[in-house]
């Protein structure tokens, strides 16, 4: 049987959070399409390696999903990825050693699904806060 829109986010989810990748692959289509800042990905052995990327360079990784709103077969998630920085991080720009630091990021993910499966993947989140927050560019400075 087809799982709804709302029980493949939730395996989704839970799959991510527990670290793993192969259950999160189970509900993803083979044509996946991913889109994150920097990044645009196509297929699941490129989606398992961008979000198992995460999962290697935050290695007690974790998302809080605050809100989630469900429109036919799409779903837009508002949430928090939160994690320490203790492996390789891969970016476009190359790779960022470990700085040991922690991040809590806001994002905005708006999924598509096909058949009860997750076709698309268009991730936004400040790529800014997370510099700042891995020690790598200057926080700015208070108001006073």
């Amino acid at each position: 049987m087809t799982m709804t829109t709302h029980e493949a986010f939730e395996r989704g989810t839970d799959t991510f959070n527990a670290h793993d990748m192969d259950g999160f692959a189970e509900v993803v289509a083979d044509d996946v399409v991913v889109v994150a800042p920097g990044v645009r990905c196509e297929g699941k052995p490129a989606f398992v390696e961008f979000y198992g990327g995460w999962l290697q360079a935050f290695p007690d990784a974790h998302i809080e999903v605050h809100h989630v709103h469900f429109i036919d077969d799409i779903a837009v998630e508002e949430g928090t990825f939160s994690g320490t920085h203790d492996g390789v991080l891969h970016t476009p720009s190359g790779d960022v050693p470990p700085t040991g630091c922690a991040v809590s990021v806001p994002y905005i993910h708006v999924l598509r699904y096909r058949d009860g499966l997750h076709a698309a993947f268009n991730l936004s989140f400040d790529r800014l806060v997370m510099l700042e927050q891995l020690g790598l560019i200057p926080a700015p400075a208070a108001a006073l």
